[in-house]
This record gives C-alpha cells, sequence and structure tokens, in this order.
C-alpha cells in the first residue's frame, strides 16, 4: 500500500505544474522562471502547446506538423534534462487558444500555470499589468496563474480553493483504499503536528513583510481561511492526505513569491541608498570644487588689491616727481627766458640761410624727375605717412628719395626736422642724407639695400634669416647710433620713435638708424641737471612709448632706453611687441627662455641670450629711475656680446661653414617706413 501511495503522489506531481509555450522568447523566459522559482530536481513539469487545426490534411501535412512541434520541444527538453526536470509535452489543436488551454487545467487539475509574455506577438498578447479578462475568468480558482515578463512575475492570482482528485484511474483507486485504511487516530496526530507549525511559519514571514505585497497577500489569506474552515481539527471530520499535501504546496509556493517580491523591493531600496550616497558624495565633491575656487578667486582679488596698490603708489611718485620737476624747470626758465629770447632774435635773421644749410647738396625739381624718371609708378618702392618714397639714380649712385606729400600734417615741420639733424651729424650708424631739394620737399639718403630691421626679422619677401651673431652685433650698433643721439652737442637729441622699421640694414647688414622727424633737442641745462623736459603732447609708436612720458609728459634720455629694450627684445625673438615683455619674463621665471627665441636661428647660444633678454628687460622698466644707464651698462654688454659672435662667426667661417646671408639687392618696401 505504502508502494502505491507513492506512486500515485509522484503521478500528482506531475500534473501539478504546467507552462504553456510557443516560439516566443517569453516561453523561455516562463520555463526559466518555473524551473528555478517553483520546481526541484526530479519534480515534473507539463510543457502545453495549442496549435491551430488543419482541415483536409493529408499524412505528409500531418508528418510536417509533427515535424514542427517536434523541433519547438528540442530546446526546452534540452534545458529540462539539464535541471533534472521530467517534462511531459503535450500538444492540443484548437482555434480558440485559451479556451484550449483552460480545458486541460480543467480535465487535468492543473494546479499551477505559467504563461510567458511575447516581445512581439504570440499566444498571449497584453501589457505587463493587465492580463486578458477571457483567461483570468475561465481559469479555475483552484489553479494558480503565474504571468511572466523578461523573467519576472508581472501578475499573478492564487488559488483559493483546493483542487479537485484527478481524473479517476488504477493508481487512483489505490490511492482512495489506502487513504480509507489510515486510520483516525494518525489523521488527527499528522494535523496535531504538521499543520500548526505551517501555519506559524506562514504568521511569521507576513507579519514581518512590507505593506506593499498586500495585494498578494489578500489571496492568500482567503485560502488560509478557506482552509481553516475545510480542515477543522476536531477528530469528527476525515481529513484526505492529499488534501492536506496540496494545501501544503500552494502554501509554499505563496510564501516563495513573496519571498522573492520581498527581495526584489529590497535590493531596490538597496540600489536607491546607493544612489543616494553616491549623489551625496558627489555633492560633497561640488561644493569642495566650489570652496576651493572660491579661495582661488579670493587670492586673486587680493593679489590684484595688492597690484592696484603698488600701482597707485607708483602714480602718486610719478607724480611727485612731475611736480618736483615742473619747479625745478620753473625756478631755470627764468633765468634762461632773456638767452632764449636774445637767440630767437638771431635766428629769426638767419633762419632763411640755415633753410637752405650749403651743409647739404641742393637738388632741383628737374634732377629729382630725371632720377625718378618722373616720379614714375614703377619706381615707387612704398608709401608712408610722410610721402611717397622712389628709388633712383643721382650722380650714378643708387638712392631714396622721400617726397614730401602735400596734404601731410606735420610734414614740412618733419622735413625741416630731419634735415637740421641729419646735416648736423655723422655717424657709421646714423643714416646718411645725401641732399634735399628744400622748395618741393623732397629729401635724397642713401640706399639701404637690404631694406628695414623688421621686415628681415620677419623674413619678408622670402628673405632669409638673420643669423644670431648678425643679431647680437646689429643690436650693439643701434645702441653705439642712439648714445650718440643723446651725447650730442651742444644739444642732447631724443629719437622717441625707435622701432624696428625705423632700423635700415645696407647690403653688408651694417644697421643704421633713420627717421628724426619726431627727434627733440632738449635743452643743455635742462638735460644736464634733472634729465627730463616737460612736453605738450606725447609722440612715437604704440607698444614702444616710454608709459612713464606718455602719462606724465615728461621726456629725457631714457625715454628712448624703454623703446630700445622692447626693440632688442624682437631682435633674439621675432615676435611682435605687445606683451613681449611680460612673455619673456615669464619664460625666464619657469627656465623656458629657450623656446621664446627666434625657432628659425637653430644654434642659439643659451647662455648669451639669456644675459641679452634680461638685459633687455631691464631696459623695459616700467620707471625711469629703474633702466639701466646707456653708456655704462647697456652698452658694455652689448659690445662683449657683440666680441662673442664675432669669434663665432671667425670660427665658423675658417671652419668652412658660412652664416652670412645673400645680399639683398632687391628693392625693399620696408626701407620706405623707415623714413616716412
Amino acid at each position: 500500500m505504502r508502494g502505491r501511495g507513492h506512486v500515485a503522489e509522484q503521478h500528482l506531481k506531475e500534473q501539478a505544474v504546467a507552462v504553456a509555450i510557443d516560439k516566443d522568447k517569453g516561453s523561455e523566459y516562463a520555463i526559466k522562471w518555473t524551473i528555478n522559482s517553483l520546481l526541484t530536481k526530479g519534480q515534473a513539469l507539463t510543457l502545453l502547446h495549442v496549435r491551430h487545426p488543419i482541415y483536409g490534411q493529408n499524412a505528409s501535412t500531418e508528418n510536417q506538423k509533427d515535424h514542427q512541434s517536434h523541433e519547438l520541444f528540442i530546446s526546452f527538453r534540452s534545458f529540462c534534462a539539464k535541471k533534472n526536470i521530467k517534462c511531459t509535452e503535450i500538444v492540443l489543436e484548437d482555434n480558440d487558444i485559451p479556451n484550449a488551454l483552460i480545458k486541460y487545467v480543467k480535465a487535468n487539475s492543473i494546479e499551477i500555470l505559467v504563461l510567458g509574455v511575447p516581445t512581439k506577438g504570440g499566444i498571449f498578447r497584453f501589457r505587463l499589468t493587465d492580463v486578458p479578462s477571457s483567461v483570468v475568468k475561465m481559469t479555475p480558482e483552484f489553479c494558480s496563474v503565474y504571468v511572466i515578463t523578461k523573467g519576472k512575475i508581472s501578475y499573478m492570482r492564487c488559488s483559493t480553493i483546493a483542487p479537485p482528485p484527478p481524473p479517476p484511474s488504477s493508481s487512483n483507486l489505490q490511492l482512495q483504499d489506502h487513504a480509507s485504511n489510515v486510520s483516525e487516530a494518525s489523521n488527527s496526530q499528522f494535523m496535531r503536528t504538521q499543520l500548526p507549525n505551517i501555519k506559524a511559519s506562514e504568521r511569521m514571514h507576513y507579519q514581518s513583510g512590507n505593506q506593499h505585497f498586500d495585494e498578494i497577500r489578500s489571496p492568500f489569506r482567503r485560502g488560509r481561511h478557506s482552509m481553516d474552515r475545510s480542515y477543522d481539527l476536531s477528530p469528527d471530520i476525515d481529513i484526505s492526505i492529499d488534501d492536506v499535501e496540496l494545501e501544503m504546496r500552494r502554501l509554499r509556493l505563496e510564501l516563495m513569491q513573496t519571498t522573492e517580491m520581498y527581495n526584489t523591493t529590497c535590493k531596490e531600496a538597496r540600489t536607491a541608498k546607493h544612489k543616494s550616497q553616491e549623489n551625496e558624495l558627489n555633492r560633497c565633491k561640488i561644493e569642495e570644487g566650489q570652496r576651493l575656487e572660491e579661495a582661488r578667486l579670493a587670492e586673486e582679488f587680493a593679489l590684484v588689491e595688492r597690484e592696484k596698490t603698488k600701482c597707485q603708489a607708483a602714480i602718486q611718485a610719478a607724480a611727485s616727481a612731475k611736480r618736483l620737476a615742473e619747479l625745478e624747470a620753473q625756478m631755470r626758465w627764468n633765468h634762461a627766458d632773456n638767452i632764449a629770447r636774445k637767440e630767437s632774435e638771431e635766428m629769426k635773421k638767419t633762419s632763411e640761410a640755415r633753410a637752405y644749410d650749403v651743409r647739404y647738396r641742393r637738388y632741383t625739381i628737374e634732377d629729382i624727375e630725371v632720377a625718378t624718371c618722373n616720379f614714375l609708378r614703377a619706381r615707387k618702392i612704398g608709401e608712408g605717412g610722410y610721402g611717397p618714397v622712389y628709388k633712383g639714380e643721382l650722380d650714378h649712385t643708387q638712392v631714396a628719395i622721400k617726397v614730401l606729400r602735400p596734404d601731410a600734417a606735420q610734414g614740412r615741420s618733419q622735413f625741416q626736422q630731419e634735415v637740421e639733424v641729419l646735416s648736423c651729424i655723422r655717424h657709421p650708424n646714423m643714416v646718411l642724407l645725401l641732399g634735399a631739394c628744400p622748395e618741393f620737399g623732397c629729401l635724397v639718403y642713401e640706399y639701404m639695400g637690404n631694406g628695414s630691421l623688421e621686415d628681415r626679422l620677419f623674413c619678408r619677401g622670402n628673405t632669409p634669416v638673420i643669423p644670431w651673431q648678425l643679431r647680437f652685433r646689429i643690436a650693439a650698433e643701434i645702441a653705439t647710433g642712439l648714445l650718440f643721439l643723446h651725447q650730442a652737442k651742444p644739444e642732447p637729441l631724443v629719437h622717441r620713435d625707435l622701432k624696428p622699421s625705423n632700423i635700415l640694414l645696407d647690403n653688408n647688414y651694417v644697421s643704421k638708424i633713420s627717421d628724426l622727424g619726431l627727434a627733440r633737442l632738449v635743452p643743455p641745462s635742462v638735460a644736464d641737471v634733472v634729465t627730463q623736459y616737460h612736453m605738450t603732447s606725447t609722440a612715437g609708436t604704440f607698444c614702444y612709448i616710454d608709459p612713464e612720458y606718455q602719462q606724465t609728459g615728461m621726456l629725457g634720455t631714457k625715454s628712448d632706453i624703454y623703446s630700445l629694450g622692447v626693440l632688442l627684445l624682437q631682435i633674439i625673438t621675432a615676435k611682435p611687441p605687445m606683451g613681449l615683455t611680460h612673455q619673456v619674463e615669464r619664460a625666464i621665471e619657469t627656465g623656458r627662455i629657450l623656446e621664446m627665441l627666434d625657432p628659425a636661428v637653430h644654434d642659439w647660444p643659451v647662455e648669451e641670450a639669456l644675459k641679452f633678454a634680461k638685459l633687455s628687460l631691464q631696459c623695459a622698466e616700467m620707471r625711469k629711475k629703474d633702466r639701466p644707464d646707456l653708456g655704462k651698462v647697456v652698452l658694455p654688454v652689448l659690445n662683449r656680446l657683440r666680441a662673442f659672435a664675432e669669434d663665432s662667426l671667425q670660427r665658423v667661417i675658417f671652419g668652412g661653414g658660412g652664416v652670412l646671408p645673400p645680399n639683398q639687392n632687391s628693392n625693399s618696401a620696408s626701407q620706405v617706413s623707415c623714413m616716412s
């Protein structure tokens, strides 16, 4: 009897769980979930497949349908075999698929029916929370229904009554006989020992659950109450062992599903907590970054305030120096006023004679027209603020002729200034004035074959790069010519417009200073005492003008030292003057002076170039009192660097190499800007 009862119980388990399958991904999710969540090893599983019947089919059509059904079950059968699950394959034929499933559930007392939601259509088409009313209403109350979407429960309905006994069979009859022979005492003992324990575990689990599962607990409570009513523990009622076993299995399944949903909720809570912690950490990082940024801004603001204070102090000091210089100039002005008036009277008498000084050669307008082919456009080599410049030939010598434009604002005064200055001075590093035509405002200069220093530094016209040896020599020559102007007798001369475009280079790259139209003669008494002279208006080129002269109008020989410093920095860097002093200063502080040097020259002597740069920065100081003396400090250093360059040049020449670029014999438009 015990063996027959075991067989009957095993048969009951095989018919307990069924999964509806089709050719859809949802069926795979449903079977995997059922095996992992509901079944244990060795337990039975029924696979249901409903296909549409084909009327008038022959043997070949029937074989084809059987083959398709066989192919459908292969993957599911293999998966069940791997999990040690016994599967029973059932194929139903009906046009109404839900009705066929419900009929099979009722006929075979299926306790659990699992349905998979397809992703792109199939047997069951419904949303996650919208089960078709036909399936829900038609499913018997003794059958629990689970709807699985992508491996998770999207809908479930628990049974509320015990399932009916399966169809009569020989094994079922034997099971009933065996159940009738069981004594009432043993039934009572089983209910007293097992059922209370089950209910106690249920109470413990549901009391610890979350209110989120009220929808799941409600059918379970209804089932439990019905069970309590059905299984009265009084000894007068005959309770079937199979019914108790079925109820226990149903309770275990509900407990399993509740636990799974509770674990899912806990996992979501942990995920939310983790995200909250990450958000809090990110917020802390953002706040820390904001605090650091505020501290940096505060430090920068404090630095700006300190610089502003220093600037205000410098302005006040400059204003005080200006007032002191004005007082000193006023004290001496009265003494020099009488002498100035006498000199003015004498100058009026001889002004016409000085206008046509015999110290320079005078040319007629006819000579100028012949030299320029009647001012032929092809002879024009440029245009400046003073007027056009033509290349010509006078006395079998190439010359550059600058013609005064009639509408030039200060053209006549600049013409007279250059004539007076250049006719009085001679120096190897000053451009040579060959003659003039004062009636028509024409100046005749020697022709400089290599044009201006600015054009050669920037290699305009595809000219070759100037080697560093020649750059050191050019710098010393410019300083020598500038010192000659500052030491001119009887009155020191301030150039006021020193820049690379006003430095001309001959065929041998000998540099000469030109464009003295803005030069000013400083009275000897003022130059010897205070070295400054008050001007009513500043003149020069932006980025090269002395800042203190531009602000206060106090002109002195050290005003040219600032322009010289910027020019020297351009000689070694070949960069525009805007912000150049700041860039070089930062490069020296960070040890990157080599990056600032002209990259077109590949053999810079870094140590000598660093000395050259530091000297240039000293010359470009904002305050005049901080700039070095040209004759005592600047020129000796440049002469030592020039000697070093000449030694290096001799070694290169005698060593078989050459560094001098070829002579530039073509017409150079840059000479025009220097003379204009």
